[in-house]
């Protein structure tokens, strides 16, 4: 028999699915972010490209990290409201990628199918610095492709965009 099948099991698979520790530290993290968004601009001609291209990154992402956060928090159950998703998405899933709850939650007044996750310093915005001439990038463009995965795989489509407004409001 193969030696490779005999061998103990790996520690990593024998993990709970429990609460992970956080092992990435902020400085790979920076590093990390920084890189993609510096990939990602060498492969387009506009900020809007730039912005799409990153809200199409934060869509994998999103997937992958509802699957985790369903396994850990709330394994068996489905939220049927989309209230109920948001704060899920404003508390632990913003807690497990960003190290913190977002900064608010709120619905907009004139329109109820219209929410706004308000986060005034995103993590994402932190370390990368705009040049002059992308001075409209907004590379919170992720964390809105990032949430309307969320949305999306949980029953409820929508279209997130960022915009600037009381530091970073994903719509």
């Amino acid at each position: 028999m193969d030696s490779r099948f005999t061998r103990g099991k790996s520690p990593l698979l024998e993990r709970a699915l429990g609460r992970p520790r956080c092992e990435l530290s902020l400085a790979a993290f920076a590093l990390l972010f920084s890189e993609l968004v510096q990939y990602c601009q060498r492969r387009v001609a506009s900020v809007a490209e730039l912005q799409a291209r990153l809200a199409l990154l934060g869509h994998h992402v999103g997937l992958r990290a509802l699957d985790a956060l369903v396994a850990r928090e709330r394994p068996g159950r489905r939220e049927t409201k989309v209230l109920g998703v948001l704060l899920c998405v404003k508390g632990p899933l913003w807690r497990a990628l960003f190290g913190r709850e977002a900064d608010k939650l709120e619905q907009a007044n004139d329109d109820e199918r219209t929410f706004y996750v308000i986060e005034r310093e995103p993590l994402v915005n932190t370390f990368v610095s705009v040049p002059r001439e992308n001075s409209s990038l907004n590379c919170a463009a992720f964390a809105a492709g990032l949430l309307e995965a969320v949305l999306g795989a949980s029953g409820f489509p929508a279209r997130v965009s960022a915009h600037w407004h009381k530091g970073t409001t994903l719509m």
